[in-house]
């Protein structure tokens, strides 16, 4: 099933997190530094990697964002980190999720487990198409292309325009978008959207001042409004 990596430093933390998630029936391997998580990352491609971000060696920022950059690879950031701005930019790296310590070693196995399921439960996605195929949409293998061009958006930002654009024209609020593409609720994360949403226009290119594919509704949220192709 291959195996989840954990990056923390903390012995007590790694300690409650690698017991949880092996009781759990995951295997697990640990590294304490960012460059114990980088030889991990280069030997084997882990299922998942639940990521410290305040390290002794590396910032785990840049960690993710070297994840990110490569493969997908889903990411929860495990961090101290509490204030709104510090998770909203912990989205834009393109992390999955974010848990802020201290928490709930239950809970974070719960949000693996959705996580995994949402990253794998895709076998009955097709392929869409909009604005006479200048945006293609992939979902089997999680391929989209923009005037012929690849677009590298990470599974959670995949799993938003997806959400978005199967349901063209309908206006999605924050909190459903949260449910629909992520699976559960993220209390108090509804801001996280606007991030996942910046960075999906930015990738496609579309200015929100004028919109080719998804437009926000001031006060309520956000719809798509490509023309899907017959």
């Amino acid at each position: 099933m291959g195996y989840i990596l954990l990056v923390e430093d903390d012995i007590k933390i790694s300690r409650i997190v690698r017991l949880y998630l092996e009781g759990a029936g995951f295997t697990v391997r640990h590294a304490r530094t960012g460059r114990e998580a980088m030889d991990h990352l280069s030997e084997e491609r882990p299922i998942l990697v639940i990521l410290d971000l305040m390290l002794p060696d590396v910032n785990g920022e840049d960690i993710c964002r070297f994840i990110k950059e490569g493969e997908d690879i889903p990411v929860i950031m495990l961090t101290a980190k509490s204030s709104e701005e510090e998770r909203i930019a912990g989205f834009s790296l393109g992390a999955d999720d974010y848990v802020v310590k201290p928490f709930s070693p239950r809970e974070l196995v719960f949000r693996v487990r959705a996580l995994l399921k949402r990253y794998r439960a895709d076998s009955d996605r097709t392929v869409m198409s909009f604005n006479n195929g200048d945006l293609v949409i992939d979902g089997q293998s999680y391929e989209v292309k923009k005037g012929g061009k690849a677009i590298n958006l990470t599974p959670t930002e995949f799993r938003v325009l997806w959400s978005l654009a199967s349901n063209p024209n309908k206006i999605f609020t924050r909190e459903e978008l949260i449910q629909k593409a992520l699976g559960y609720q993220f209390e108090g994360y509804e801001r996280s959207i606007d991030a996942h949403i910046k960075n999906i226009r930015q990738k496609l290119g579309d200015d929100p001042r004028n919109p080719e594919f998804i437009l926000t509704i001031y006060g309520v949220g956000y719809k798509f409004i490509g023309k899907r192709d017959v």
